[in-house]
């Protein structure tokens, strides 16, 4: 009996808040997963930075791994990232190896196959660097566009130069055309003609919202000053004119938390949390969290509500917190609403007693 005991307490954590009883249960192992999406209400296409494309049936829990051809580099926070599906589409942002000791972050797009999906690249950021770090990446849809954020890469101002892709937030079509009303054709003549918005860091979580057909992001900051905040065409997040609270690794200032001629984020925090994915929640499971933000987060292990109608009066409620580890992803079931993460090693899912 106690060991059966033991059993369900490892399997299942539950918790008591908004007077609404929730289990998180652990119901699949695997090995550094980065990015999810639903195909259907029973399978879940999973990324694992190794490279790996993983088809999960939810109901058997079958895991079948997917061929593909991308040229994926596991280095340092890069490898095989982001993943999204639509209309027998999926589109992938991975580190690609650029040669002679450099990567980029790139998009691939390939029609979906359940033995091998052939991808072609539809974006590179240019230029290719060599460091390990801050690649971003998260991938949305509105409409015919494609958005995905690009990280600074770990070189600062560059973030500042519109004419290089880091630190910036790309917006191409489906198929990877450039709209002809991005910036650059616009106001923003010297600007690359994927770019939408810069002053981004290292962003891993970007979302489109069906209540308000907005985009929104979040951003990894340096030591403080991780950020919420919509996608603004044209305008500039700051970085690293701007240090959005937080201060250089060193101890070293950076800049203001804002000023005016920046782009303002909705919530900030300092210190950091270290921001990873965010969804906009729409669902039948926890209806009452409906138009609210699910912010998951890598250093404390949370997930957050943000309920920002009023940008004036943004509230955060911390859901839980160091209960199934560094949170990478979180995805809602399309019909029911359940609430599913990525962890470290694993799948979990969330859901009312």
């Amino acid at each position: 009996m106690k060991i059966l005991i033991n059993f369900l307490f490892f399997f299942f954590i539950t918790s008591n808040l908004n007077a609404a009883n929730f289990t998180l249960k652990k119901i699949i192992n695997l090995n550094e997963p980065w990015g999810s999406a639903f195909i259907n209400d029973q399978e879940l296409l999973v990324t694992e930075k190794s490279g790996k494309i993983k088809l999960i049936n939810l109901n058997n829990k079958n895991i079948k791994i997917l061929d593909h051809n991308l040229k994926v580099l596991e280095y340092g926070q890069g490898g095989l990232l982001d993943i999204l599906f639509h209309d027998d589409t999926v589109w992938v942002s991975y580190t690609e190896d650029r040669g002679n000791y450099k990567t980029s972050t790139s998009i691939a797009k390939g029609n979906f196959n359940k033995n091998k999906i052939v991808f072609k690249n539809i974006f590179q950021a240019h230029p290719p660097i060599d460091s390990p770090y801050h690649f971003g990446s998260r991938l949305a849809i509105k409409n015919d566009y494609l958005f995905a954020s690009v990280g600074e890469r770990g070189q600062g101002m560059i973030a500042q130069d519109a004419t290089k892709h880091p630190g910036s937030i790309i917006r191409i079509h489906l198929d990877g055309k450039i709209p002809k009303d991005n910036p650059k054709f616009m106001d923003k003549k010297d600007w690359l003609p994927e770019i939408f918005q810069i002053g981004v860091r290292n962003p891993q979580g970007l979302t489109f919202s069906t209540f308000d057909q907005k985009i929104y992001i979040s951003n990894h900051g340096a030591k403080g000053g991780d950020w919420f905040g919509e996608v603004k065409k044209g305008e500039n997040y700051g970085w690293k004119i701007l240090g959005w609270g937080g201060i250089n690794y060193s101890g070293t200032k950076i800049g203001p938390k804002w000023k005016p001629g920046f782009t303002k984020a909705i919530k900030y925090w300092v210190p950091s949390i270290a921001t990873s994915a965010i969804t906009i929640y729409k669902g039948n499971e926890f209806n009452e969290w409906n138009g609210h933000a699910l912010i998951t987060s890598l250093k404390d292990m949370s997930l957050r509500k943000i309920d920002f109608k009023n940008l004036e009066n943004v509230k955060e409620e911390i859901i839980f917190e160091r209960k199934i580890g560094r949170i990478r992803d979180i995805q809602v079931h399309p019909k029911n609403g359940k609430i599913y993460f990525l962890s470290k090693k694993n799948l979990w899912i969330m859901e009312k007693v």
